[in-house]
């Protein structure tokens, strides 16, 4: 006989103003927004009380700001952030068998086959309440026959709750649910569906799915599978991170050429110094690029394994050069380096010297001592230290 599956789906709630309000329990009960000041960027992560207003994440600031103009805006750490999701993934890596993170405050959690010797529900129950008297952070989970259901069950028991659908129940609990609830049904496929007269995922579950094929090809039976709870996916083991990145939003749109490579050199150092100290390579480089109206372009290029500014530097300008209408100015721009693997700099016999060598050590020894950019490059030192972008970087 076959075991059946139990997958926990963890959510810390409204995580970044959680750890805020942590450090800073003024901050309870009142409406606070994290992702930059009321004029630049884009809302990170808000509050409940900010949500009532209408405000959510990926919104301008600008415009949660005119929406609920008394809400506490804070810039946010990616130190802060990083450090109460490690103690959040060390406390579940010591109670579960095995378990996936999927970003910095999301986990799924296997533990079919437990029910041999405990009751899984209240294992993750008794892990939610180890986490909450550990950290201090509220945390919601839901538990389910695969990985959609109990993550639709996670978003019906926040904010800081637990909720289980049974076996066999999957069908009843989805749908009275708006079909917008089904994880990565995007917003255009809702809208069409809508167009149709199926609102909720009741209306889905009787729909023929060929009649979704006709609409959407294959993956139509894809979102009929997914309205009747359906998911075979696996959990992935916990694996190391396998991108770093960092942005900046400038006070101003700028279209100056100088200004924004400065800001490049920065940040690329600032990433090649962090994969250094992590003994990690990179393989992949990016830019990124968003325009005043929120247009958003990215650039990428497959590179020899480094860690290496002077390879770096060179390879973010082109992409600069390349993907940048010189004519429109810019709101934000970002660098990624992604497929990263361990081990030391390679050394490029036809490009590299003994001294380069001997330069990138006393570098690093200097800046490991007395904190990052302490020694930078002359095009870097307008800009003071700058913190990781919290919000796109996998911890």
């Amino acid at each position: 006989m076959e075991n059946l599956r139990h997958i926990v789906h963890i959510d810390l709630d409204s995580f970044f103003v959680s750890v805020e309000r942590r450090l800073n329990p003024a901050l309870i009960g009142k409406p606070v927004i994290i992702g930059g000041s009321k004029d630049r960027g884009v809302v990170a992560s808000c509050s409940y009380e900010a949500r009532q207003f209408g405000i959510h994440s990926g919104m301008p600031s600008s415009k949660a700001y005119r929406l609920c103009p008394h809400a506490i805006f804070l810039k946010g750490s990616h130190g802060r952030y990083s450090e109460a999701s490690r103690e959040v993934t060390k406390i579940i890596h010591d109670s579960v068998p095995l378990y996936q993170k999927t970003s910095v405050d999301e986990f799924y959690i296997d533990l079919t086959g437990m029910d041999r010797f405990y009751d899984p529900y209240q294992l993750a129950t008794d892990l939610r309440q180890r986490v909450i008297s550990d950290t201090g952070l509220p945390i919601s989970f839901g538990m389910a026959s695969c990985k959609t259901v109990a993550k639709m069950a996670t978003n019906q028991a926040k904010p800081n709750g637990q909720l289980r659908v049974p076996h066999g129940g999957e069908v009843d609990f989805m749908a009275p649910l708006n079909i917008s609830k089904i994880p990565m049904l995007g917003k255009k496929t809702c809208e069409k569906l809508y167009t149709y007269g199926i609102e909720k995922i009741g209306d889905l579950q009787k729909t023929n799915v060929r009649f979704l094929e006709s609409l959407f090809g294959k993956a139509g039976k894809y979102i009929w599978d997914k309205a009747h709870g359906i998911d075979d996916s696996e959990i992935i083991p916990h694996s190391d991170r396998k991108s770093i990145s960092t942005e900046h939003t400038f006070h101003e749109d700028t279209a100056n050429r100088r200004q924004l490579e400065t800001i490049l050199v920065s940040m690329t150092e600032e990433l090649a110094f962090k994969l250094r100290s992590e003994n990690k390579l990179a393989s992949c480089l990016a830019i990124k690029i968003r325009y005043a109206n929120f247009e958003t372009h990215t650039l990428q290029e497959k590179i020899a394994l480094t860690s290496a500014e002077h390879v770096l530097i060179p390879g973010i300008k082109n992409l600069l050069k390349r993907a940048w209408n010189q004519h429109r100015p810019i709101r934000l721009i970002g660098v990624k380096l992604s497929q990263l693997c361990s081990g030391s700099y390679q050394i490029n016999l036809f490009e590299d010297n003994e001294e380069q060598i001997k330069l990138y050590k006393a570098m690093d020894s200097i800046n490991f001592k007395f904190g990052n950019k302490t020694v930078c490059r002359a095009a870097g030192m307008e800009i003071t230290q700058r913190n990781f972008n919290p919000f796109h970087s996998t911890v």
